[in-house]
């Protein structure tokens, strides 16, 4: 058995006309179609409802076993809609329950209506869908809904508009850089990069990873967590180790002049900066320690982190005055210097990992939240 079935999205039937839904029946639906045609005759639903008639009348002629009804949606969001047209699908099939299997024409005035379909087909099979418009009106209804669409989507809302906006901005904001005598030049190029800098946000997805830093970064500071601090202050002893290892760099110039090796001069930058490096790595290492320990997750070999890394700033400090000359901020070290410095570095990190890994196979990890 075939079933017409005119959809209305919107419910402009019920709410203009009052008629309950859903209307099931030739002549029904016809008094439904005279009824909506006379409150509102510029109402494009009203060609749907004719048209299923007109429909059904074919099928039928043409020896089909047809029926016509109308279902309507809801004056509201698309999925309350879509669900409203489903019950009254159900409505429709229970009232005309004949032992055969269904299938729908679907009769819509638009794209819009259209949506409604995977609803329907969910239901039972659909043969066709015709979509009835003033022929006209047909392009320009299709371009409206999707210009709808396009605006009611906040991703490409702000992908299109944000960048149209602030090009339709470029022009204004010239204008008045020139009142105040300002270079127009100057506004025009600082506009242009802020549209490429977007553009390129936009087109390598980073929005993602900005809002991930961020989201890290305040739960960071509401859930008191100590590396917060101890990650600020390690970034500023490496902006100062950096400064360090420039002017370490310049004293050894002077002494050398001014065409050094490049050997030398990485020795000489990393001679001045490592010390600063490991103290930010000793500051930031013990943030963390603390931040686990007060998480319940502390475990004994987390100690070696501090360990390590002077043990790494000493053998890196000693190579590189190895290779140096006297020089301001320079400790200039002889063979012997060096092989007893590399010594050090590696008894501090293995004496550091045997010592807390017998702690940790001895002494429980300590956890803060489990009863005394």
């Amino acid at each position: 058995m075939l079933l017409v079935l005119c959809v209305d999205l919107d419910d402009d039937l019920g709410r203009k006309t009052g008629v309950k839904t859903p209307v099931i029946g030739r002549e029904a639906v016809r008094d439904a179609a005279v009824a909506l045609a006379t409150v509102d005759p510029e109402d494009s639903d009203t060609n749907v409802l004719f048209q299923g008639i007109h429909t059904h009348d074919e099928l039928q002629t043409a020896g089909e076993a047809v029926e016509v009804a109308a279902v309507t949606g809801v004056d509201g969001s698309d999925v309350q809609a879509n669900r409203a047209v489903g019950e009254e699908v159900d409505r429709v099939l229970a009232e005309l329950a004949t032992g055969e299997e269904v299938s729908a024409i679907v009769i819509t005035d638009g794209a819009q209506d259209e949506s409604v379909l995977p609803v329907i087909r969910s239901r039972m099979p659909i043969d066709g869908v015709r979509r009835v418009v003033v022929r006209q009106a047909q392009d320009l209804e299709s371009l409206y809904y999707t210009i709808k669409q396009v605006l009611a989507d906040r991703e490409t809302r702000g992908t299109i508009l944000v960048p149209l906006g602030i090009l339709l901005l470029i022009y204004p904001l010239v204008v008045v850089a020139n009142l105040f005598d300002l270079a127009g030049a100057a506004v025009l190029g600082v506009i242009s990069g802020l549209v490429g800098l977007y553009s390129l946000f936009r087109g390598l997805g980073l929005e993602e990873s900005v809002d991930r830093a961020a989201d890290a970064a305040r739960n960071l500071l509401y859930a008191g967590r100590v590396t917060l601090i101890t990650y600020v202050v390690a970034l500023a002893l490496i902006v100062v180790g950096g400064v360090q290892g420039l002017e370490t760099l310049e004293g050894v110039q002077t002494v050398e002049g001014d065409a050094i090796p490049v050997g030398t001069a990485i020795a000489a930058f990393v001679h001045g900066f490592v010390q600063w490096l490991a103290v930010a790595g000793v500051t930031s290492s013990l943030g963390q320690i603390t931040d686990e320990y007060l998480a319940g997750r502390f475990r004994w070999r987390y100690l070696n982190a501090p360990f390590y890394v002077v043990a790494i700033a000493v053998v890196l400090y000693a190579v590189s005055g190895f290779f140096l000359p006297e020089a301001p901020g320079v400790t200039a070290l002889g063979l012997n210097d060096l092989a007893l410095a590399l010594a050090v570095g590696t008894l501090i990190g293995v004496l550091s990992t045997l010592t807390f890994a017998v702690a940790e196979s001895q002494v429980p990890s300590i956890d803060p939240t489990e009863p005394s």
